[in-house]
C-alpha cells in the first residue's frame, strides 16, 4: 500500500491580517483558498464541484461590480470636474472652505479629494459642493446675458 505524501502547495501561502475582512479578500487570495481546499480534501469524499463553480462564479460577479462602481466614480468625479470648470468667468455664490459666505467671480477650479473647489477672484474657495447660486457671465459690454429678452430699449 502506498502512502500519500503531505500535499504540494500550489501557491504562496495565503496570510491574513486580522483588519482585513471579506471585502478586502482578492480573487487571488480566494482562488489559492479554494486550491488549498481541494488539495487537502479527503479523496473518499470529495466537495461539490458545482458549489465550488457558483463559489467563483460569485466571486467574479463581485469584482465585476467592483470595476463598475470604480470606473462610475470616475466618470462621476471628471463630469463633476467639467462642470465646476464651466463656471470659470462666471459669478457665484457660496460656502468657502471655512465656513464663511462667499460671492465673487471664478478664477479656477481645483480638483482635490473631496471634489472640485472653485477659486474665486477675491481669494476664496468654495467647494462646488458649496455653491448655491450661479449669476451669468457677463458679456464684453458689461451686460448681463442672462437677462436679455430679446427685445430693445424699452
Amino acid at each position: 500500500m502506498s502512502v500519500i505524501g503531505t500535499p504540494v502547495s500550489l501557491g504562496a501561502p495565503v496570510v491574513r491580517d486580522p483588519a482585513r475582512g471579506f471585502s478586502e479578500i482578492s480573487s487571488e487570495d480566494f482562488m489559492s483558498m479554494m486550491m488549498s481546499e481541494l488539495t487537502n480534501q479527503d479523496p473518499l469524499k470529495p466537495n461539490d464541484t458545482q458549489q465550488l463553480l457558483n463559489q467563483i462564479s460569485s466571486i467574479r460577479s463581485i469584482e465585476s461590480d467592483q470595476s463598475l462602481l470604480d470606473s462610475l466614480g470616475g466618470m462621476i468625479s471628471s463630469n463633476e470636474f467639467a462642470s465646476a470648470a464651466n463656471l470659470i468667468g462666471t459669478l457665484v455664490s457660496g460656502i468657502t472652505e471655512q465656513g464663511s459666505r462667499a460671492a465673487d467671480v471664478v478664477l479656477s477650479v481645483s480638483r482635490t479629494s473631496d471634489g472640485p473647489v472653485l477659486n474665486l477672484f477675491d481669494g476664496s474657495r468654495v467647494p462646488f459642493k458649496n455653491v448655491d447660486e450661479v449669476v451669468a457671465p457677463l458679456d464684453p459690454n458689461g451686460e448681463n446675458d442672462g437677462n436679455d429678452d430679446g427685445g430693445g430699449d424699452g
